[in-house]
């Protein structure tokens, strides 16, 4: 793999390394959203999300596009979700194995001694 690849690989899950981020590509799963409405459905400050959205633009993780007053986002790519739905089942995967390990350690510490 190339230097150049894993540059690029590095860089986004940098600009996907904020839990804001992460809920700004999800919410936008469904397609475009406006500012406004991001902003509302996840609960943000303006300037917050503002921020945020530069991040994620200046990667070119969301495109942008002005309508009127009003500045809608898009993903770029949706291959992205995929990365991010593995992400959950690598996450489930690991929490799955840890629970195993706790009920062991549990029926263990339970059972009678000896």
């Amino acid at each position: 793999m190339s230097q150049e690849l894993r540059r690029f690989k590095a860089e986004i899950f940098q600009a996907l390394a904020h839990p804001t981020r992460i809920a700004i590509v999800e919410a936008l799963r469904g397609g475009d959203l406006s500012a406004g409405h991001l902003i509302e459905k996840l609960e943000l400050e303006q300037s917050n999300a503002s921020q945020h959205l530069a991040v994620l633009r200046a990667k070119q993780i969301v495109t942008s596009r002005k309508e009127g007053n009003q500045v809608f986002y898009s993903l770029r790519d949706p291959v992205l979700i995929e990365v991010l739905d593995i992400m959950k089942r690598y996450f489930y995967s690991h929490l799955s194995q840890t629970m195993s390990m706790l009920k062991e350690i549990r029926s263990e510490k339970a059972a009678p001694k000896k």
